[in-house]
């Protein structure tokens, strides 16, 4: 079956489905400067709409990039994104929470581009206490360029949860009884930025960025953020229990969840940490928690 007819077919399962299981409350649209600022080449940013709208710029001289004014324990995070378009070889577009030390925590959603007409491929990847080595990649079964696509994130004490609109593509346990460290005591900042990374970003650094193309543009607005605001040393959310995200019904996926996120793994996942022996012997342990094993796995590696 083609890639379309698969995506269409997709998309029919989602709906259908999707109205049926619960989700994270609709992220609200609030203007760039209230919840960020600039950290870099201010220069190559544009807004629009007061502030509602920007754009990030790259160029052969430089990327840009943003970052929360605010550090947060757990919430839910969102950013309405529409990719850099056309051949967007060796570009990176960023979306991730990050502490801020040696040994950080790190939640990533990471953009990466192609050549025309070929699949965006999404990478996801979380640290704890410094590590990461937990990459997954899917290829996305819409053009995110077209039109804004709602990325966000879902952090509480009992998990993570990437979504791409309103359906999960990835979820990551609390499953410190197993030793695997998780992100609960280390306050973040959101950042997102575009960049060149030529030497791995696509095709493992085969396809390299054209700059007679530039500059290249993504595109931003929503800038939402609901979570636990604390100072950078704090160790514990101070309304720990009292906010939607923390409530009982978001500790799990449910059923129609965990079909949906299902089958994202196995239609359009083409790399996943958890079966790549070459680099683990040994399946990692959060991996069957996670449900992180594909009926489909594959032989790729990032």
């Amino acid at each position: 079956m083609g890639f379309k007819w698969m995506n269409m077919l997709l998309l029919c399962v989602l709906f259908v489905v999707g109205a049926m299981a619960a989700a994270p409350k609709k992220p609200m649209d609030v203007p760039f400067g209230r919840n960020y600022e600039n950290t870099w080449a201010p220069d190559h940013v544009k807004y629009f709409n007061g502030g509602s709208e920007i754009q990030l710029f790259l160029d052969n001289r430089t990327g840009t990039g943003f970052q929360s004014k605010g550090s947060y324990l757990f919430g839910h995070f969102a950013m309405h994104i529409k990719m850099v378009a056309g051949d967007s070889a060796g570009t990176v577009t960023a979306f991730y929470l990050s502490s801020q030390n040696n040994e950080h925590d790190e939640i990533d959603f990471e953009f990466l581009g192609n050549k025309t007409g070929e699949p965006y491929v999404v990478q996801t990847n979380i640290y704890t206490g410094g590590k990461g080595d937990k990459e997954q990649r899917i290829y996305l079964w819409f053009d995110p360029t077209k039109d804004y696509h709602t990325y966000s994130v879902l952090w509480n004490l009992h998990q993570i949860v990437f979504f791409i609109d309103e359906y999960p593509i990835r979820t990551f346990k609390n499953s410190k009884d197993l030793g695997v460290k998780f992100p609960f005591d280390q306050p973040m900042k959101i950042y997102s930025s575009l960049w060149e990374a030529d030497d791995w970003a696509t095709r493992g650094g085969l396809e390299k960025i054209d700059w007679s193309n530039a500059p290249f543009v993504a595109s931003y607005k929503g800038f939402h953020i609901d979570g636990c605001e604390a100072s950078v040393n704090a160790k514990y959310c101070s309304n720990q229990g009292t906010k939607w995200w923390d409530q009982k019904e978001f500790q799990d996926l449910d059923k129609q969840q965990w079909r949906l996120l299902r089958r994202v793994r196995d239609k359009y996942t083409i790399y996943n940490y958890c079966t790549d022996k070459k680099r683990f012997a040994t399946m990692p342990k959060e991996c069957r928690r996670n449900r992180d094993v594909p009926r489909k796995s594959s032989k790729k590696s990032p």
